[in-house]
């Protein structure tokens, strides 16, 4: 029989610590792009192409960059979406980086649904579906939210590992950035919605040599600046 004391456990950790020296931390930043103009439409966008920023989609484009202006990111990665390419733009010019499109990052394949009148939509059974249980619910002819949650997950970590020791920003949409929050915090999918994500917020995770560390959540206002001290 093998005894494991915590001593010995302790010992252990203590000893992969000083023969493999942790990395710099490695930051993600998250990022809803802006208001666009289906705001006003009442419909689903989902994947709808040409959806672009309106006015105020715009203006927050603009103060975003500012708000990230001296963080010290390497490296913009954009959903596809022309509403998302559109936030990163600003930010993109004034670090002089160009913006990558990722389709890991795309908006949920809301199928059938896409393009639907939020108020048609609320009226049918499923819509109780998704607010009470959207882990065991697939968008007509689209995704679920577990996979498109995996699917996201599975970006950030290819991400990550690429640009160790960096800091990166990522331009999504409200319900990825929901359902991967959900996963790094280590929260029920289906509590996902108690997540707000409000549109040109800024979410920071910071990746240490023992995992990673939600720095910020919804946040639109002023944004702490990253340190870039060994992780330990």
């Amino acid at each position: 029989m093998i005894v494991s004391s915590e001593k010995n456990v302790d010992a252990s950790v203590e000893k992969v610590r000083e023969s493999t020296p942790p990395p710099r931390m490695t930051y993600l930043f998250l990022i809803r792009h802006g208001e666009n103009e289906w705001v006003e439409t009442g419909k689903l966008a989902g994947r709808t192409p040409g959806v672009h920023l309106n006015e105020k989609g715009h203006q927050q484009s603009a103060a975003l960059a500012e708000r990230l202006a001296n963080q010290p990111i390497s490296a913009i990665y954009s959903s596809p979406l022309v509403r998302c390419v559109e936030t990163a733009q600003p930010l993109a010019q004034r670090l002089g980086l160009p913006v990558t499109e990722e389709p890991g990052l795309l908006e949920v394949d809301y199928g059938e649904w896409r393009g639907g009148e939020l108020k048609e939509l609320s009226k049918q059974p499923d819509w109780q579906l998704v607010q009470i249980y959207p882990s065991g619910f697939r968008f007509p002819g689209g995704e679920t939210l577990r996979e498109v949650q995996s699917r996201v997950v599975e970006t950030l970590e290819r991400i990550r590992t690429q640009h160790l020791g960096e800091a990166v920003a990522l331009f999504a949409h409200g319900d990825i950035l929901r359902t991967t929050l959900a996963w790094y915090l280590g929260a029920p999918l289906d509590l996902f919605q108690r997540i707000v994500i409000s549109t040109a917020s800024v979410s920071v995770i910071s990746f240490h040599h023992f995992g990673p560390r939600i720095l910020l959540m919804n946040e639109t206002g002023e944004i702490p600046q990253v340190r870039w001290e060994a992780a330990s």
